[in-house]
């Protein structure tokens, strides 16, 4: 098959292979179709990954079962073109999920995917901090473009740097402490447990005096917490069945 030649690469050799410089218009069955076709002539696929959102695009991770495979493939298939396009082929950054369940089995799979997990919310947070910096108006800077009326500013609130820059409560990052919203009146510590003390390293539950809807749900660490925010954000709960809120209390 022909080749361009490999990139030198810093990322440790391991099974799972990442393919980029994808066509986009491509339907992802055909395009994992023609993936198969091409990567099967170097080992045992366990997995083809390719996805349809926006970020995703133009990109896939071939999984194999052993390195070996993987090397082979990278070293040939680098540059080979598909669909018009020449493929750019590397190393994965991090082991596939079908590479962990394999090589580690159940437990290490859950660890694996609370890591990812977290590393997925820091990473929103981290974007929504920006986006919300860039939204934030040079200090100084004059309100040429903004109509006379507007200007006078009757009854508007300042907008400071702080309230600029603050996280939706969607993308806040993991910590070990949970914030329940839109709980049914009749939520209590007893039933509020027996939900969420069902998982690794609780603690407790603290409700707000004179507060009804909200309470705290604190583990020991923040895995604990990662795995009970997955398992009852939006759960329904009460004789109205309304979904709950949860999300990660505001350092």
């Amino acid at each position: 098959m022909a080749t361009l030649g490999t990139v030198p690469s810093n990322i440790p050799p391991n099974p799972t292979v990442y393919v980029r410089n994808l066509e986009e218009r491509i339907k992802i069955d055909q395009l994992k179709e023609a993936l198969q076709e091409i990567f099967s002539e170097y080992g045992n696929i366990i997995e083809i990954v390719a996805k349809r959102n926006l970020k995703a695009k133009g990109q896939a991770f071939i999984v194999f079962d052993n390195v070996e495979s993987a090397s082979r493939a990278i070293d040939e298939v680098n540059g080979f073109e598909l669909f018009d396009k020449p493929m750019v082929l590397d190393y994965a950054k991090t082991r596939s999920d079908a590479t962990v369940m394999r090589e580690g089995g159940p437990d290490e799979f859950e660890v694996h995917k609370r890591r990812r997990l977290a590393e997925k919310e820091r990473r929103q947070a981290q974007e929504a901090l920006e986006a919300q910096k860039k939204l934030k108006r040079p200090t100084g800077a004059p309100d040429v473009a903004r109509p006379a009326k507007a200007a006078k500013g009757a009854g508007l609130k300042p907008s400071t740097g702080a309230a600029a820059a603050v996280i939706p409560d969607e993308y806040l990052p993991p910590n070990k402490i949970l914030f329940l919203r839109d709980l049914p009146d009749n939520a209590d510590q007893e039933s509020l447990t027996a939900v969420f003390g069902r998982f690794e390293g609780f603690k407790e539950v603290r409700l707000v005096p004179g507060r009804k809807g909200i309470a705290f749900v604190e583990y020991e660490n923040e895995s604990g917490a990662i795995s009970a925010k997955e398992a009852t954000s939006g759960m329904p709960m009460g004789d109205a069945g309304k979904p709950i809120r949860v999300t990660y209390q505001r350092q």
